[in-house]
């Protein structure tokens, strides 16, 4: 009756091995560590780059506990951080360029036990310490960027067709598309009514003065703006990538909000510095110069009006930098491309003249936008801007000398330091908006040491708490269920990383609930087997029938709390999903453990006994024949 299958021990004795080897790791602790990765996504992290790395820190005298490769790089650890910080300066001078040097934390854990992928769990800000960053994306300058690639779009759909229009301006967050006459402002209203189906159009006919009046759908609008915040998401992933930083949090805060939490980073000034760097590129006409006379657009008379403030509508005034000084240049509103249709960006020399160069590789809808407007434009010139913090600069304005498709260079820099950080932004990806740092807090690692000490301390207190109260009331059931609760806690912490979830103070909180949840299941069920008792059943048939049917009253009580987890997680942030993860593993391994593990020691103990008189569970109240109760310990 209580004997489980052969099969069920093994499964136990699986899930036991398992959750030992991956809890382990946890307890081995960190050491300071310096990571070694190629800038260029062409180079190659091979036995070459190790050997490399091991024969610089050799010439510096420095002696690290281990160096190793993986699929990021190279990483080498230390004994101390004063070691680890000296060890990341002599590599970058070593390395020169080519290689990005960063900080980490690596775990003291067996390489074998890496080599399963039993690795510890990531520990959030608040345990480990770093730093925080709150982003507000420029929502307003999203919108604006989007009505003036549209303006962009209607022109090059018109002049596609062959459709005459008269002019296209902007009038705040309306395009105004003028026609001569009725017939091509019917054509014009059908052509970009199916060429834009993100724009809004309404034709109008007043006076003799035919137009168009387009602007973006309200629907276009929400999505433009959550692009915007997804893609600058992304963005800043990947330029916490390039730095090398380990377990990153970059997340959604609100409508227009970002969070980035860079735990264990002891190099703040230059996260601040990346993250900071707004950098967006753009790619614009010159309409006017006073350059090289042989070039189109050559008025330097309106150049010369534009610097004492007289620019023309429709243009910007910019200045370029050239070896023989600045140069002004009128370039045009509209925005030929920007830095969305980027898809690579790699520092090089050009093969003729020898100057540092930055290749860029466009995406197919931006080489078909560059190539038209090139084709063009041969013999004008055409600049790109670089935005970085609010700040445009030109960085060069050459003449387009032929049509160019999806590649081109960039050229116009001084040092190969220039290049480097161009291309670390722009591979990184450009933001689809600016953004502001508005928030920046620091977390010190003693303080966060201090945070995991009294966590696991309050943790641990409950469990030792609640060991003591089941032992106590319940006897050797008790135990058994002391040592399932034991079994949940290291099935949790298992879990946990395996997932390679990031640990925070909420999650602490959640494996402490979950230890409560745990043992609430026993409770019921070493009642269960009371109540039985007291109805006259024999010891086994007690047992039997508490498992049974204490079944469905645990389950429905999980399910139900599983579903306000799953709830927390869906739309919770931050903090509450980080608890929500934990409180919903914490339910799925307590449903496993306080039935079928607990159950395996009852079975083990008592299954094989053909006469049991008795359990040890504790004082069982049973009514005699007068209709009091008589209590008798069983």
């Amino acid at each position: 009756m209580n004997r489980y299958p052969l099969w069920k021990y093994i499964l136990i004795a699986v899930a036991l091995v398992i959750g030992f080897l991956y809890t382990v790791p946890n307890f081995y602790g960190e050491s300071p560590a310096v990571q070694v990765s190629p800038l260029k996504a062409t180079q190659k992290i091979d036995p070459a780059m190790l050997a490399r790395v091991e024969e610089s820190l050799t010439k510096g005298g420095f002696k690290p506990a281990g160096v190793m490769q993986d699929v990021s790089g190279v990483k080498a650890r230390f004994a101390d951080t004063e070691v680890q910080l000296k060890a990341k300066e002599h590599l970058q001078k070593e390395l020169g360029e080519d290689y990005v040097v960063a900080l980490n934390l690596l775990s003291r854990s067996p390489q074998w036990l890496a080599s399963i992928g039993a690795l510890p769990m990531y520990l959030g800000l608040d345990l480990r310490g770093g730093v925080h960053f709150l982003l507000q994306v420029d929502m307003k300058a999203a919108i604006n960027k989007k009505i003036d690639t549209s303006l962009g779009d209607i022109r090059g759909a018109l002049r596609e067709k062959r459709i005459p229009y008269s002019g296209v301006s902007r009038e705040k967050d309306i395009i105004v598309v003028k026609f001569r006459d009725k017939e091509a402002m019917n054509k014009g209203l059908s052509e970009l009514d199916k060429a834009l189906p993100d724009l809004q159009l309404k034709s109008q006919d007043t006076d003799g003065e035919f137009r168009i009046n387009a602007q973006l759908k309200p629907e276009t609008f929400t999505k433009t703006q959550e692009y915007a915040l997804q893609q600058n998401i992304t963005t800043l992933r990947n330029r916490v990538n390039e730095l090398g930083v380990a377990e990153p949090i970059i997340q959604q805060q609100g409508a227009d909000r970002v969070v980035v939490q860079l735990p264990g980073v002891q190099d703040t000034t230059r996260a601040k510095d990346i993250l900071g760097r707004t950098a967006t590129l753009e790619v614009r006409m010159v309409e006017a110069h006073a350059g090289d006379p042989a070039g189109r657009n050559y008025d330097p008379q309106k150049v010369e009006q534009a610097v004492k403030g007289q620019v023309p509508f429709g243009m910007d005034l910019f200045y370029s930098q050239r070896d023989s000084g600045k140069e002004a240049l009128l370039l045009s509103k509209q925005i030929v491309i920007t830095g969305e249709r980027l898809t690579d960006a790699s520092p090089g020399f050009d093969s003729i003249s020898n100057t540092p160069i930055v290749s860029v590789t466009l995406d197919g809808q931006g080489a078909r936008v560059f190539q038209q407007v090139t084709r063009e434009g041969v013999k004008r010139r055409m600049a790109i801007l670089l935005i970085d913090r609010g700040k445009p600069e030109v960085l060069t304005a050459p003449v387009i000398q032929s049509e160019l498709g999806a590649r081109f260079q960039i050229t116009g820099f001084r040092t190969t330091a220039e290049t480097k950080d161009l291309s670390l932004l722009l591979r990184a990806g450009a933001l689809a908006a600016p953004m502001e740092i508005v928030e920046e807090r620091t977390v010190g690692p003693s303080l966060g040491k201090e945070n995991i000490e009294i966590g696991f301390r309050s943790m641990w207190y409950g469990f030792a708490a609640i060991a003591l109260f089941m032992i106590v009331y319940y006897l050797l059931f008790g135990t058994f269920s002391v040592v399932a609760l034991g079994c949940n806690l290291l099935f949790l912490i298992a879990l946990l990383s395996m997932l390679q979830a990031t640990l925070t103070l909420p999650g602490i909180a959640a494996i402490a609930l979950a230890l409560g949840m745990a043992i609430d299941a026993n409770v019921l069920i070493n009642e269960r087997v009371r109540e039985e008792l007291r109805n006259g059943n024999t010891p086994q048939a007690a047992i039997y029938a508490g498992y049974d049917r204490a079944w469905s009253t645990i389950l429905d009580s999980n399910v139900t709390t599983l579903i306000a987890g799953i709830a927390l997680f869906a739309f919770g942030s931050g903090p509450v999903k980080g608890f929500a993860v934990v409180h919903c593993l914490g339910i799925l391994t307590s449903m496993f453990s306080a039935v079928m593990l607990s159950r395996a020691l009852v079975n083990l103990w008592y299954g094989s006994r053909r006469k049991l008189d008795s359990v040890s569970i504790g004082q069982v109240w049973k009514p005699d024949g007068d209709g009091k109760n008589d209590k008798d310990k069983k």
